[in-house]
């Protein structure tokens, strides 16, 4: 029998690269979310982490954390598993990139009416608290670069339920969030009600149009990119991104694609910095603790 078709096979793969890893148990979680079969119950998962009984006593820790993290939240897991099956990874090749927009706005639709925490971030479970978690973590890493400040304009693409814009209304002097799904666009406006220096635009996912030139300090891609990458206008952002940028001004691209080699994201995003005029500041660092994202910062040329 193919090893991949035996029961808990592809579990087991997956348990075992996130402790080479190094990944959170939330993060592991995740994966298992995505990737294991539907069949496959949260109590069966947990049963195959703790058969793995690996002798190493950190890892056979990990494990039991699993187990004991899919039996009590079961029905987290299985909203967590639901809401990612709402998003297809998949195109066709024939798809025009406006079709491909257009089926991943409904996809995230969907995913933010199951769950909207589990729609930005699966690790997060579906929980508010945990989101926040790594939220904080990026808005401090933000803040080491030199990101945000009280006079800078913060553009935010995908900004999907609007945690961000929430988090970086007090570390900015303006932030305009956009997104293509109009849902998440509703929560983010609900969640950010009240702060004058938020604002958020139904962007048609293709470009920055809407955007004048140099108008923004700083840009941020929080798991945007890998849908750009998709639908196939990865390039075509990259080159806005360089044209609403003010002289000095940066961009955050956190985590560029999906796909599993990361030497090709950094080789793309240093050919297009390159092309547009922009320095590689930090090139495919993972600093997150509680999310296992990969990190680029470009700067417009121009600044210090």
């Amino acid at each position: 029998m193919n090893v991949a078709r035996q029961p808990g096979a592809i579990a087991r793969r997956l348990l075992e690269d996130c402790m080479t890893d190094g990944l959170s148990v939330d993060n592991a979680l995740a994966r298992l979310a995505v990737y294991t079969e539907k069949t496959t119950s949260a109590a069966q998962l947990a049963d195959i982490a703790l058969d793995m009984r690996p002798s190493h006593a950190p890892r056979r820790c990990w494990l039991e954390e699993v187990a004991t993290m899919l039996r009590g939240k079961a029905d987290a897991f299985d909203k967590v598993r639901r809401a990612a099956a709402c998003v297809s990874h998949d195109r066709p090749d024939s798809e025009p990139a406006a079709m491909t927009v257009k089926r991943l706005a409904g996809s995230f639709d969907r995913a933010a009416a199951i769950s909207p925490a589990a729609s930005v971030q699966l690790s997060s479970l579906g929980d508010e608290h945990r989101l926040s978690t790594t939220t904080a973590e990026i808005v401090a890493w933000l803040e080491q670069q030199g990101f945000v400040g009280a006079h800078k304009h913060i553009l935010d693409i995908g900004c999907g339920i609007g945690r961000l814009e929430h988090a970086l209304g007090t570390h900015a002097g303006y932030v305009v969030g956009i997104d293509i799904s109009s849902r998440m666009i509703e929560i983010a406006r609900r969640r950010c009600a009240g702060l004058a220096n938020v604002e958020f635009h139904l962007t048609s996912g293709l470009d920055l149009g809407d955007f004048a030139e140099a108008s923004f300090d700083g840009v941020l891609a929080l798991d945007s990119f890998p849908y750009l990458v998709l639908a196939g206008v990865a390039e075509r952002h990259f080159i806005e991104i360089a044209r609403v940028l003010r002289r000095g001004g940066m961009a955050a691209i956190l985590n560029y694609s999906y796909r599993t080699s990361p030497g090709i994201d950094s080789g793309d995003i240093s050919r297009l910095s390159h092309a547009c005029g922009m320095d590689l500041v930090v090139d495919g660092e993972m600093p997150f603790g509680s999310w296992d994202g990969m990190v680029f910062l470009v700067r417009r040329d121009g600044g210090t």
